[in-house]
């Protein structure tokens, strides 16, 4: 079914801008809101996407493009997975079952997408700092009547990025407004001192029982002149010191702060906006909201409904496949042998920056509490705080994807590696993760890592030897080291093998040949070996699972470089820096003449898609391996 077949909004069918919104009344939003959610519901239940956080933010991007002249004035969606209903509301309403397809809509803001996208995200905490820098150029540029809005969740406001948009916004001055999205969670619960203290502010009855007469008040006095802007200010300012009895966090960094306000009130929300466009310098409107509101099962399980793949949009019972004859996910392996390995070595501890059910450690959680640390979204802190339990005698395992590794990297070399200290980063998600698209590519992790002194680069072919690779890095003391495997299924059902010390920096000769030699790392290995299989009849290929990018077997290169004329090399990630790099590295050191093809991830920012659809694109999936021999064997 076409998005175009999703028909029947008495009031939604009639808006694909937000000019066409502004002719609505004001009495009339709230049944934009009914429609919104309606069409989102029908929409996701079949086409899976970021379903709990659109639903939960309806009302407030209702009323931002009620109030606000957008795409003149800027409104900067933190993360993005909840601007399903702005990209809506924007012109994207008839393409939106090509969402997070191949070639379709993209799952998050981009700005070459949609004018309306006033920068592109993705990842955590980006949204105050892109927005001040938006609101300083415009100030530089004498562009006085342009508004500039970030939209950050209070999961988003623990990453350290935030708070330093925070700290220089209250520095500059700048005219901008910080929506506080709060519903408590981000993908997991929220954890930290954040959390206490929005909870603190939100939950106070005295509190919130005196402001919301203060706001009745303000709707009496009406918003002609400067008296509502000096009420308003003191009012939050008296409320605060008398009933909280502790400093606000946002006014002492100069943000001027408003709220709680009912998120789910699109009509007090569009006064209030109204009212907060008037009043100069850096704001924070602090909005609470149900994440997955209006979806029983949704607000039930706000975890689940993240991302909860196909639904009943009636019953909202997920339909999921029949999966006891499939292989196990990897991350599945992981938290299964991590909690395995953690009963009988009580050093071990795990790290997550947020995303415990994502890396399978709830199931660790679960069993040792005081052992598995969430730390929010703070990939820097996860690494330094790991670095700490390390030289403390624990042995830390972090569990990171592959593309928030990125925002820590500083912290691996200099907290990590300088010192030599034995944390073991698990890095989840490695390779072409699939719909999620380019900010969440794991493809730059093998390139990057292999640059840095002192630390261990392991990628496990199948699940077996996952818990090999975690076995030993559990029993010995190897320094700084990481294993990566890719989001997804393994290719084995019986893969709880006892378990094996893994010998550091040896590979393994999987398939012996005569010319032809394919090496790879990773998962990638099975697409190597099914290939050679495939053309057996034609030629007989070696296949050669290096395991180790640093340090590397170079016993099996010299036998590979010696006895094959021909060597392709497979990798699910970068081709520049990666494991073919490593190759030619090899053979220029030693002055061999073979012939080397390097297969990866090229030199560009690949789309989004199913990761089978982007392996052919890229050229290492089977077919591209099989059409690579045949290309050598010309």
């Amino acid at each position: 079914m076409s998005t175009t077949e999703y028909s029947g909004y008495k009031y939604l069918d009639k808006i694909d801008s937000p000019f066409d919104l502004k002719k609505m009344g004001g009495a009339e939003l709230p049944e934009v809101c009914k429609d919104i959610r309606s069409f989102l519901i029908d929409c996701l239940a079949n086409n899976p996407g970021h379903f709990g956080a659109s639903l939960g933010v309806v009302e407030l991007t209702v009323a931002l493009h009620y109030v606000y002249n957008t795409p003149h004035d800027k409104i900067v969606w933190d993360v993005g997975h909840q601007a399903y209903g702005h990209k809506i509301l924007t012109g994207r309403k008839n393409d939106f079952q090509t969402n997070r397809k191949l070639g379709g809509l993209s799952g998050f803001p981009k700005i070459s997408e949609s004018e309306f996208d006033a920068f592109g995200v993705g990842h955590s905490s980006t949204s105050i700092s892109a927005t001040l820098g938006m609101s300083v150029a415009s100030s530089l540029k004498g562009e006085k009547n342009r508004q500039h809005i970030a939209v950050i969740g209070d999961g988003a406001l623990t990453g350290g990025e935030a708070f330093e948009g925070l700290n220089n916004a209250g520095v500059n001055k700048s005219n901008m407004l910080v929506i506080l999205n709060d519903n408590g969670i981000s993908i997991d619960k929220g954890v930290g001192a954040i959390k206490d203290l929005l909870l603190n502010v939100t939950t106070s009855r005295v509190y919130n029982n005196f402001k919301g007469k203060a706001w009745n008040a303000l709707g009496i006095l009406g918003t002609e002149g400067p008296t509502p802007r000096k009420i308003i200010q003191k009012i939050n300012l008296a409320i605060k010191n008398t009933f909280l009895k502790k400093s606000d966090l946002m006014e002492s960094l100069n943000m001027r702060y408003f709220g709680p306000v009912d998120g789910h009130d699109v009509e007090k929300l569009v006064k209030v906006m109204e009212l907060l466009k008037d009043i100069s310098g850096p704001k924070l409107l602090h909005v609470i909201t149900k994440k997955g509101k209006g979806f029983e099962r949704a607000e039930a399980d706000q975890t689940t409904f993240h991302a909860p793949g196909v639904f009943d949009k009636t019953t909202g019972e997920l339909k999921k496949e029949d999966t006891s004859h499939l292989p196990p996910k990897y991350q599945d392996v992981f938290g299964i042998t991590i909690t395995d390995l953690a009963r009988d070595n009580k050093d071990i501890v795990a790290i997550s920056p947020a995303m415990l059910s994502g890396s399978s450690l709830t199931i660790m959680q679960k069993e040792f509490p005081d052992r598995v640390f969430d730390v929010g979204i703070a990939e820097q802190h996860a690494i330094t705080f790991s670095a700490g339990l390390a030289i403390s005698g624990l042995k830390p395992f972090c569990n990171i994807y592959s593309t928030f590794l990125q925002r820590g990297y500083d912290q691996l070399i200099h907290d990590v590696a300088i010192q030599k200290l034995n944390v073991t980063f698990c890095i989840d998600r490695g390779g072409l993760v699939g719909e999620d698209g380019p900010t969440h590519h794991g493809s730059f992790d093998l390139a990057f890592l292999r640059l840095v002194p002192n630390i261990k680069i392991m990628a496990p072919m199948d699940e077996m030897e996952l818990r090999n690779m975690l076995y030993t890095c559990q029993k010995k003391d190897l320094g700084p080291t990481s294993i990566r495997y890719p989001r997804g299924r393994g290719y084995n059902l019986d893969w709880k093998n006892n378990y094996e010390e893994v010998q550091i920096g040896k590979g393994r000769e999987l398939l012996a040949g005569d010319n032809i030699a394919i090496v790879s790392i990773g998962h990638v290995g099975n697409f190597a070996v099914q290939a050679a299989k495939q053309v057996k009849d034609i030629t007989k290929v070696g296949v050669y699972d290096m395991r180790f990018l640093k340090p590397y077997d170079s016993e099996m290169l010299h036998k590979i470089f010696k006895n094959y004329d021909s060597i392709i090399t497979v990798e699910d990630g970068t081709v520049i820096g990666g494991l073919g790099s490593l190759l030619s590295e090899f053979k220029n050191m030693h002055k061999y003449t073979n012939s080397i093809k390097v297969l990866g991830i090229p030199d560009q920012f690949i789309e989004h898609g199913k990761p089978a659809e982007l392996h052919a694109i890229c050229g290492f999936d089977v077919n591209g391996i099989i059409s690579e021999i045949k290309n050598v064997i010309k």
